[in-house]
């Protein structure tokens, strides 16, 4: 049965030092929820030291980025494999962040995909439009291009380590949140995508996130929409109290 999937994205914040105390205070208030994955995904400084902290408790380990390649002259870089070593099981792909800032392509997001893959990593594809797009009524072209690119290549049986994290950049970091319905109507669609590009089973059985100035505030509406199954949360999640009260969402 599909499982709801809660994921904190530090970006670039945190010290070791403080990712572990944050770590920490996770561990403790999330103790009890069992019924639900918890992920968070540090900067790549704290990985190593925040997988002393989590190890063995129902708090998973991501990172945030990954290369495409084992290893190699990749000044900077960080492989697949390193990231297994450190405790990793997921890593966050494709953040708008990465597409506008850095200028990652979808052509590059999709081989970063099939590294990660490859190597055993459970992957979660960010996808979403930019505010002049959703003005222009482009939301589910733009949504469906980067989805199609960014899978191109992937099987069937791949699809069980992806996850589909639908993040309207205009809502990022803003204090914006896309309506629930509004939200779910991407949802639906990418369900809908997916159906068609595999199967329903597996459009059905893929976990498909929200994310964009997500708080514990608007949790509870996001999270009762039928097609959405989890978040992603940027900037709340450096708040233990607050990221507690996004994992332990009130199912209306």
């Amino acid at each position: 049965m599909k499982r709801y999937l809660i994921a904190g994205n530090w970006k670039m914040n945190k010290t070791t030092g403080e990712a572990i105390e944050l770590a920490q205070k996770l561990v403790e208030s999330l103790k009890d929820v069992n019924d639900r994955d918890i992920l968070i995904c540090p900067p790549f400084t704290a990985l190593y030291s925040v997988y002393q902290v989590i190890k063995g408790t129902n708090i998973k380990l991501g990172a945030q980025d990954v290369f495409y390649e084992n290893s190699g002259a990749f000044t900077g870089e960080i492989s697949p494999i390193m990231l297994k070593d450190v405790g990793c099981e997921y890593v966050i792909i494709g953040h708008s962040e990465r597409r506008h800032i850095i200028g990652e392509t979808d052509e590059l997001i999709n081989k970063k995909i099939k590294a990660a893959i490859n190597n055993g990593l459970k992957t979660i594809l960010c996808v979403g439009e930019l505010l002049e797009e959703r003005e222009a009524g482009k939301t589910l072209e733009v949504v469906k291009t980067q989805i199609e690119k960014g899978l191109n290549g992937v099987s069937k049986e791949e699809m069980k380590n992806v996850v589909i994290a639908y993040e309207p950049v205009w809502a990022i970091g803003t204090g914006k949140t896309a309506k629930p319905e509004d939200a779910q109507e991407v949802h639906a669609y990418i369900r809908e995508l997916l159906s068609k590009l595999y199967s329903k089973e597996i459009a059905d059985e893929t976990i498909i996130q929200y994310g964009g100035s997500v708080k514990a505030s608007n949790i509870d509406s996001l999270m009762a929409m039928p097609d959405i199954d989890g978040a992603l949360v940027g900037g709340a999640s450096l708040v233990a109290e607050e990221f507690t009260r996004i994992v332990k969402f009130i199912k209306q």
